[in-house]
């Protein structure tokens, strides 16, 4: 093989690299656009749309949705992954900010609630899963190790805090250990029930969620506890 046929090769090569690296950019280009249109059609329609709703919303088909996600599970883990990506940086941000291992633990369950409330619908189409799917596709298990990844993230946000504000010691590295998982347990449930709950007069705001939920973490509800057995150990007052 002469010379101009080896340069020839290498520039038919080149070209071919070039094509499939200006497709590779605008696959993923489109699949980033796919995913804002998605969000923004849950945002309106409600967790419970479909993909041809959604794709509706999105100004295309729903096989166009297909071939980039697969199915609605494959569409809620690429979402989901989008919002928790978001949710982590804004938690870090907020975390390191604060003065206090206390501060650190409100702002970001703080940050938490905020960006649930923003569009709860949204957070539900990431965090709500099809048992039909489930079992069809098992799809359920690899978006809930995108959401779990996130927690583990929490988690560990939350142990360094700790960590340095209780220091180190024998017996302490196990329950700082135990702590944050049971931590987020307790910011998760407790904040997707507030996010549930009806508006009504009883209902905390954001902020006095986060505060109360912050509050249980680092004392419990032995303070309430306290002011319930003060009152019913008083004696009823004569009227």
């Amino acid at each position: 093989m002469n010379i101009l046929s080896v340069e020839g090769q290498k520039s038919a090569d080149a070209a071919v690299d070039g094509r499939a690296s200006r497709w590779q950019t605008h696959r993923e280009e489109r699949r980033r656009e796919l995913i804002k249109s998605a969000r923004k059609a849950v945002h309106a329609l409600g967790s419970d749309a479909s993909m041809e709703e959604i794709a509706a919303a999105a100004g295309t088909s729903k096989s166009v949705f297909y071939r980039y996600f697969g199915d609605k599970a494959g569409l809620q883990q690429a979402v989901g992954e989008v919002v928790l990506n978001q949710m982590q940086r804004r938690i870090q941000e907020a975390a390191q900010s604060a003065q206090t291992p206390r501060e650190g633990l409100f702002a970001m369950v703080s940050a938490y609630l905020q960006m649930a409330e923003t569009s709860p619908r949204v957070y539900t189409f990431v965090t709500k899963y099809s048992a039909a799917e489930s079992d069809r596709t098992g799809a359920a298990i690899a978006t809930a190790g995108a959401l779990g990844h996130f927690f583990e993230a929490i988690s560990d946000m939350i142990a360094r805090p700790m960590r340095a504000h209780l220091g180190g010691g024998s017996g302490k590295e196990a329950v700082i250990g135990y702590w944050p998982n049971a931590a987020i347990g307790l910011v998760r449930n407790a904040g997707e029930q507030w996010l549930a709950s009806p508006a009504s007069p009883d209902k905390p705001d954001q902020e006095a969620m986060a505060r109360q939920i912050t509050s249980w973490l680092c004392v419990g509800i032995a303070p309430e506890l306290e002011i319930t057995t003060l009152a019913l150990s008083q004696p009823p007052s004569k009227t």
